[in-house]
C-alpha cells in the first residue's frame, strides 16, 4: 500500500470508477465460472456515481495509485440519522491482495466510529474474500436473502389478475410514510432516499405502496430498471402475504424482463409463493452489521444501490 493513497471521489473521478465497478464485478463471477454480472455498455455503471452523489454528496472514496495515477479501488458510504450504510466497493485486479479493500473499508469504519454510529451492508455469501473481510472489521451476519430472478412475461404475471386494490403507485406524498414505517418495522431511518425514489427525476423508478384498511401505507417496495440495474428492492412489509403482493406488483412494472429481487430465506412460505410463480435462485447474500442491531419486525427487501441491510 506504500504506493496507494485514499482520496475524496470527484466528478472527474466517475468515468474510471464506471470501469472499475463494471470490470472488477465482472471478473470475480467470470473467474468462478459464471456469467457476467454486466452486460451493458461501458459507461452505463456510471449509474451508481449519479445515484450515490444525489443521495450523499461527496460519500464516495478512491484508492489511487501514486505512481500511474490510476484507481486500484473505489467504495461508496452512506451516512444516515441512525447508521452509516457501506455501499459498492471495488478493487481492480490488478491490485487485487494488496489490502486495497481494507484500506478503504477502515477508512469508512473509522468515520462511522467517529460518529458513533453502527454500520450495515449486503455482502455475497458466496465471495469469501469479501465475506472475510467484512466479519474480520467486525460485521456480523444477520439475515440470509435469497437472490432470485423470475421472467415476467409481456403480458404480465397471471398472479396479478386478483390483484389487491390496497396497492398504488407511490408518490412524494409517501415518502414520509414510508421512512417512518421502515423505522417502525427495521428500526433504522433514511428519509432522503424515499423522497428521491418517488420524485424519480432519473425516470428510471418505481414504488408501489400498500395500504391499510384506514389509509395508512403499510407496506412498500421499489423498483429500478436501467441497463446497469433491474432489481426490486428496498422493500417492506409486516407479513409474507403482503411482501409476496407487493413483489407481484412491483414485477409486473418490468414485463418482458427478469429483475432481479433479494427475499428472506427463512420467509418460507413467501419463498414457496416466488417458485410457484416460476422464480429461480441465482445467488445468496447476508445482510451484515456492525455495532449495535435490533432485528426487524417486518420483512425487509434489500437492494444494491443504494444498499442498507
Amino acid at each position: 500500500m506504500s504506493d496507494i493513497r485514499l482520496r475524496a471521489m470527484t466528478r472527474r473521478d466517475w468515468s474510471e470508477v464506471s470501469d472499475l465497478i463494471q470490470v472488477s464485478i465482472n471478473y470475480w463471477y467470470q473467474r468462478g465460472g459464471g456469467p457476467p454480472k454486466f452486460n451493458c455498455p461501458a459507461g452505463e455503471t456510471e449509474l451508481f456515481c449519479r445515484v450515490y452523489e444525489d443521495l450523499d454528496p461527496g460519500c464516495g472514496v478512491v484508492a489511487e495509485s501514486t505512481a500511474t495515477g490510476r484507481l486500484a479501488g473505489s467504495c461508496f458510504f452512506h451516512p444516515r440519522p441512525t447508521h452509516v450504510s457501506l455501499g459498492i466497493m471495488n478493487v481492480h485486479p490488478n491490485y487485487m491482495g494488496r489490502h486495497v479493500a481494507s484500506a478503504l473499508l477502515k477508512h469508512i469504519t473509522d468515520l462511522a466510529d467517529a460518529q458513533g454510529k453502527p454500520m450495515r451492508l449486503v455482502s455475497s455469501a458466496m465471495n469469501l474474500d469479501s465475506f472475510s473481510l467484512y466479519t474480520r472489521a467486525g460485521f456480523v451476519p444477520r439475515i440470509a436473502y435469497q437472490d432470485m430472478r423470475l421472467a415476467v412475461p409481456n403480458d404480465g404475471l397471471p398472479t396479478r389478475a386478483g390483484a389487491t386494490p390496497r396497492i398504488r403507485p407511490a408518490t412524494p406524498a409517501d415518502a414520509q410514510a414510508m421512512a417512518d414505517l421502515e423505522f417502525e418495522l427495521a428500526h433504522f431511518r433514511r428519509d432522503n432516499d424515499f423522497r428521491y425514489f418517488t420524485e424519480n427525476r432519473e425516470g428510471i423508478w418505481h414504488a408501489s405502496v400498500l395500504e391499510s384498511a384506514d389509509g395508512r401505507v403499510d407496506g412498500f417496495l421499489v423498483s429500478v430498471a436501467h441497463p446497469a440495474s433491474n432489481m426490486l428492492g428496498p422493500g417492506l412489509a409486516r407479513n409474507e402475504h403482503d411482501a409476496a403482493d407487493l413483489i407481484a406488483a412491483e414485477l409486473d412494472h418490468h414485463r418482458g424482463k427478469s429483475p432481479l429481487f433479494l427475499v428472506p430465506a427463512h420467509c418460507a412460505g413467501l419463498v414457496a409463493t416466488l417458485y410457484g410463480w416460476g422464480a429461480r435462485n441465482c445467488e445468496i447474500h447476508f445482510a451484515q452489521s456492525r455495532g449495535k442491531y435490533v432485528a426487524p419486525s417486518g420483512i425487509v427487501m434489500p437492494t444494491f444501490m443504494p444498499e442498507t441491510g
